[in-house]
């Protein structure tokens, strides 16, 4: 098999002081690294790519064996660095192997086949699509759903521009993008679910999923999201429940020896739903009954109070309203020094707004 190989060049004028925070965005993303005074490269498990330091310069290298990969590779040292240099708007465009490919690699269109009510208030959506094995490889939990708006009914789907991102129609065929958890995945059965909470308010994602049937057809782009190290011997897990379904299935995917312990809130005992925990970690429910999501504050309290076993490898875990997500990481990252490599926190909704994250 003939490798393939892309680079791109880069005008940064303060790219010393982003390359911190790329690596480490890139390190969270399985990536081993080499670093010497004017060039890193990083492996990944699916490709290498290698950045290739100048003055105010920034030349950029992916290498894989396959479209995939390449094009993984392409989309992660992209992201890292339009997100850490963004004050400088930065023009990346890619040449070499499949330079001319506008399939976006991580795009499928699926097909409503099934629609389950777990829970009053949850809805578990299944849906069938083509080549779906990039969804089980490359690590991350989540996807974009792309939704059908009553201003959009049938929007035109996103190709893959020239940086390796997705280009995007204009706004008046643009579909409304928001983030769900990949709550199951057969590869060869070609179908994955996702669980939609249902709620009042206004959600793209709940009214879509409220009037979901056989047949409806909505776009998905992905993995999205960081993986969560599986070697950790210890964990604390907590979500809302709308962090429901992507801590549930840590429960299922973790290792057998993983311990720890997960605290799951929920609106009240009819939300309460089966977790197949195939891990030692406890699970306990928080629930509200009664009192308004995002108002409570016990999940992050009891979260934050957890002490962390010091002779062991831990790994700390939360996904919930904006409010108390931003508690935690503030507690995790400031006061207690913990990295990315020992936590990861999510914003999966805000009081009072709609937006990226499924809520």
């Amino acid at each position: 098999m003939t490798p393939l190989k892309s680079q791109a060049h880069v005008d940064l004028r303060d790219l010393p002081a982003y390359l911190p925070g790329i690596e480490e965005r890139l390190a969270s993303f399985e990536a081993r690294s080499v670093k010497s005074d004017n060039h890193v490269e990083f492996a990944f498990p699916f490709g290498k790519g290698r950045f290739d330091i100048e003055p105010g310069r920034l030349r950029m290298s992916a290498h894989a064996l396959e479209r995939e990969g390449l094009a993984r590779v392409k989309d992660l040292l992209a992201t890292a660095v339009q997100v850490y240099a963004k004050a400088e708007s930065p023009v990346i465009r890619w040449e070499g192997d499949l330079e001319d490919d506008t399939r976006l690699a991580p795009f499928r269109e699926m097909t409503v086949v099934g629609v389950t009510d777990l829970t009053p208030r949850m809805k578990r959506v299944r849906l069938a699509g083509e080549d779906l094995e990039r969804f089980a490889r490359f690590g991350g939990m989540h996807v974009r759903m792309l939704f059908p708006t009553r201003a959009v009914p049938e929007p035109d789907w996103p190709t893959l521009g020239a940086n390796g991102l997705a280009a995007w129609p204009p706004q008046d065929r643009k579909p409304t993008a928001r983030a769900y958890t990949i709550r199951r995945l057969d590869v060869d059965g070609g179908w994955m679910e996702v669980d939609v909470l249902i709620h009042e308010g206004e959600s793209v994602g709940s009214r879509w999923a409220s009037a979901a049937q056989a047949g409806m057809k909505v776009g998905i782009m992905g993995p999205v999201g960081r993986p969560v190290p599986m070697d950790a011997q210890w964990y604390v897990l907590g979500a809302d429940e709308t962090g429901l379904p992507a801590l549930s299935r840590l429960l299922e995917t973790l290792p057998p020896a993983a311990r720890g312990v997960a605290f799951l809130e929920v609106a009240d005992e009819a939300e309460r739903q089966p977790v197949d925990n195939r891990t030692g970690i406890e699970i306990h429910w928080i629930l509200r009954n009664g009192v308004p999501a995002g108002s409570d504050g016990r999940l992050a309290k009891t979260v934050l109070a957890v002490e962390w076993p010091r002779d062991r490898a831990c790994f700390g875990w939360f996904a919930s309203e904006a409010d108390a997500a931003s508690l935690v990481r503030d507690t995790w990252r400031n006061e207690r020094a913990l990295g990315r490599d020992q936590t990861l926190t999510a914003t999966y909704w805000r009081r009072g707004a709609s937006g990226f994250m499924a809520g």
